[in-house]
């Protein structure tokens, strides 16, 4: 771009092989499961997949909160000093054409995908078959697929990208069929929790310009493609809700000039801002400039906003544009019962800087839907101990110690001073257990605001957990426990004691998660604590050569827990396949823009 211009070509067009036989060798080597699939039998041991199928993430496992905050943090504080976006100027510039064989297009959405191997695979298969029918309706395989954030969890370590992200895939389109279908990604946080350097090595410079059977030909980590009938689809990168760089600007300043008044404009956000600006009103202003900016200046209107981030199926109506979250390509399930029933876009909080004028959505679809996802969250009781072993742990050694400290301070036990010692920091272990709790009690993100309700909650939470140490402490001293020689009272509380408290002090969180969730407090951590697999969903789209663009929004209620080397060895079908079939359908209605 910038003083070249942008190249126009179709991605499909683009060889399939290497130019040398040097480099076919190496990308056979590479890919276990692509290019030495059609010749030798099929197994579903790790060594022969290419990749090691993952559990979900525990995220409430300590270690892991710990890291994702000091990512999170880094994010922050450096995010601008670790930005590669200025650096991909020096990338390739180009706009992109996809036009299927009948003058139309079948397209494809999936977002927040790279977490357990069964819900990814799951979705990962359903997008790589010939054809799916759901409900009725014939969809046949998509020839454009868009990964809409967060290809990968929970951090972008490039082992992760290949375990959780393109080894499923890997392995649910082994081969690049006829078809020649072509992938582009958008960049979510986690993403760019590396700076971005995995997911540029991944979808935009890799040697063999291939993500499993999926072209890749993005050069940057934003995109602009040229669809039938005047429609445009532009994948754009804010850097986890920051801002749009300015070469990212000045390539779709180039685009916007191919674009007129009969244009209409699809629109790939890392994140769903137009929902969380009723929390945070800045949240939407990136997109919000980019709109105005640069789309609305070429009289073309943008008629579909497509994001993940936030892991279920929503759609908001507006009177010329539809607003849809669609983050259930694998990662855990999003409540949908805490969404506002109408927002307005932009927020009014922020219009007074704005020239856009507000304008009122409602939520026309949601999935799961609201009594099913209530029913989810009260499964937070018997999942949490059992998800997240490791935050069960920690919470039986925290009560542990609190008790010796609590009953050091209250039994007469002999004249130690091991024992003692567990008075001293009695008082600071209480005010570190209530601040520890308040600080759990967070906003939904990390710029938003402290509410009395976080206070109020995280404080009620805190209390809780010191009168539970305290009842502990009075169960404790009268076990016969209390009288054997020092240290055998530590041991004992350390193997009888710690086990039995860590099971009841999480289900003290659960209940706190469960009452903090109806006040819009700790609700993501209510649903992560759990790791639900099911009600997953992805988009399929049809763009007619007359222009007419129709949404299908795909739900699978159960994801497949049981796979089977696929009894079809043709090179193109899945490496496995599901014993109990995964049966799609439609969490609402065909969707139609006219």
């Amino acid at each position: 771009m910038i003083g070249r211009g942008i190249r126009l070509r179709r991605v499909s067009d683009e060889p399939d092989h290497p130019d040398r036989p040097d480099e076919a060798d190496e990308r056979a080597d590479r890919a276990p499961v692509g290019a030495r699939a059609a010749h030798r039998p099929r197994s579903t041991d790790p060594l022969e997949l290419g990749f090691t199928p993952r559990k979900p993430v525990p995220w409430l496992a300590p270690f892991l909160l710990i890291s994702t905050g000091i990512r999170t943090l880094l994010a922050v504080l450096f995010g601008a000093y670790l930005d590669k976006r200025e650096l991909q100027n020096a990338f390739g510039d180009d706009v992109f054409r996809q036009v299927g064989p009948d003058g139309g297009l079948w397209l494809d959405y999936v977002a927040d995908l790279g977490d357990g191997f069964n819900a990814t695979y799951s979705v990962a298969y359903l997008l790589a078959q010939p054809e799916l029918t759901v409900d009725g309706h014939r969809l046949p395989r998509a020839q454009t697929l868009v990964m809409g954030g967060d290809q990968v969890y929970p951090s972008a370590a490039y082992a992760a990208y290949e375990d959780r992200c393109k080894g499923p895939y890997q392995a649910a389109l082994p081969v690049t069929p006829p078809e020649k279908p072509t992938l582009f990604a958008v960049p979510g946080n986690h993403d760019w929790y590396d700076g971005l350097t995995a997911f540029l090595r991944l979808f935009v410079r890799s040697r063999d310009r291939h993500f499993a059977g999926w072209g890749t030909g993005q050069s940057r980590s934003y995109f602009a493609v040229e669809l039938p009938a005047g429609w445009w689809l532009l994948g754009v990168d804010d850097q986890s809700g920051s801002y749009l760089d300015d070469p990212q600007l000045a390539y779709f300043d180039e685009v916007a000039r191919r674009l007129g008044p009969d244009a209409k404009v699809i629109i790939a956000a890392p994140a769903p801002t137009w929902v969380k600006a009723v929390d945070e009103p800045t949240a939407y202003d990136s997109i919000d400039y980019f709109i105005r900016t640069i789309i609305d200046p070429t009289g073309a209107q943008v008629r579909l906003l497509l994001s993940g981030d936030l892991h279920h199926y929503a759609r908001y109506s507006g009177p010329n544009r539809q607003l849809i979250t669609c983050g259930g390509g694998g990662a855990y399930l999003y409540p949908t019962h805490k969404l506002p029933e109408r927002i307005e876009v932009p927020p009014r909080d922020t219009l007074a800087r704005r020239a856009s004028s507000s304008q009122p959505y409602d939520l026309a679809a949601r999935y799961p839907d609201v009594a099913r996802s209530r029913r989810y969250g009260w499964g937070i009781f018997p999942r949490l101990p059992f998800r997240n072993p490791g935050f069960t742990s920690l919470l039986g050694l925290l009560h542990t110690l609190l008790m010796l400290a609590m009953a050091g301070a209250t039994a007469n036990w002999a004249d130690s001073t091991d024992q003692r010692l567990f008075t001293v920091p009695l008082v600071l272990m209480v005010l570190v257990t209530v601040l520890a709790a308040v600080l759990f009690a967070r906003p939904p993100s990390a710029s938003g605001k402290r509410h009395a309700r976080h206070w109020l909650l995280g404080v009620g939470h805190g209390v809780a957990h010191v009168a539970l140490a305290a009842a502990g402490t009075w169960v404790w001293l009268a076990l016969p426990f209390y009288y054997w020689p020092w240290p055998l009272p530590a041991a004992a509380a350390a193997v009888l004691y710690g086990p039995v408290i860590g099971l009841v002090a999480s289900q003290l969180v659960a209940a706190y998660l469960l009452v903090a969730s109806g006040f819009g407090v700790n609700v993501n951590e209510l649903f992560a604590g759990q790791g639900i697999e099911d009600s997953k969903s992805f988009l399929r789209l049809r763009i007619d050569p007359d222009g007419t663009l129709t949404i299908y929004p795909v739900a699978v209620d159960r994801v497949s827990r049981d796979w089977q080397v696929n009894p079809d060895q043709s090179p193109t079908s899945s490496w496995l396949t599901a014993k109990t079939p995964v049966l799609p359908r439609l969490s609402e209605p065909p969707i139609t823009l006219r």
